[in-house]
């Protein structure tokens, strides 16, 4: 897609990527189901899950997850003050759609008290999202893994836009360990080091790092 920027030259906005925060390509968004309807089994597993206040978060973070998960947040947040649970199974993805449900948990949990359950791996995005849970809220199943590394980005065009762009992303990384080195403890210096390359951690490494509380094993953990 091209525009004009007001000098009479073509500017190509295409070239502009979203920033990233794992290493795997958007999967193709599925069609919407015209033909699904309020009794279909979707919608029933939606309205039993709103019903019992549980959020899921699974799969690659971008626009359509934050949106999604946005408009769940704020309609329990709206019927109820009761605490809402989160589970976090995510590979990663863009930056900016964590950050969006990143921010929405810590607005929402001033209203409704947010538990944030870890569950397979929590990586990149996802892990950002994760730590918006107060720490005394962000538990694990055994064996879930987590990962924390550096944003990537990619971008097209004249030298002068892959320069900024490098500088935004270097602005990024900084927030973002910021952010790490707030909810875990650590020291900014120490998680600048580990997210330098990808940083795993088992269920048990996490909490010695301070990004969980503690490992749970059944629902009746989290009561």
């Amino acid at each position: 897609m091209k525009t004009h920027d007001g000098s009479g030259n073509d500017m190509d906005i295409t070239r502009m990527t979203l920033t990233r925060l794992d290493d795997e390509p958007d999967a193709p968004e599925a069609p919407e189901d015209d033909n699904k309807t309020l009794n279909s089994p979707i919608s029933e597993l939606e309205s039993r899950l709103f019903d019992q206040r549980k959020v899921l978060i699974f799969g690659g973070i971008n626009d359509k997850i934050a949106r999604d998960v946005t408009g769940r947040l704020l309609a329990l947040a709206g019927s109820s003050d009761k605490p809402i649970d989160v589970y976090v199974n995510s590979p990663g993805g863009h930056v900016e759609s964590g950050d969006t449900i990143h921010d929405m948990i810590r607005f929402v949990d001033s209203i409704a008290p947010i538990n944030m359950i870890g569950t397979g791996w929590v990586a990149s995005a996802g892990a950002l999202i994760y730590a918006a849970g107060r720490p005394e809220r962000r538990v694990c199943l055994p064996n879930t893994r987590f990962l924390l590394h550096q944003p990537m980005g990619g971008v097209r065009g004249p030298a002068t836009d892959i320069d900024i762009e490098a500088r935004e992303i270097i602005k990024m990384r900084e927030r973002l360990n910021r952010i790490f080195a707030k909810e875990t403890g650590q020291t900014y210096e120490k998680v600048a080091k580990d997210t330098d390359r990808n940083y795993w951690m088992s269920a048990k490494e996490a909490i010695e790092y301070g990004l969980v509380n503690r490992i749970i094993h059944s629902a009746t953990d989290l009561k």
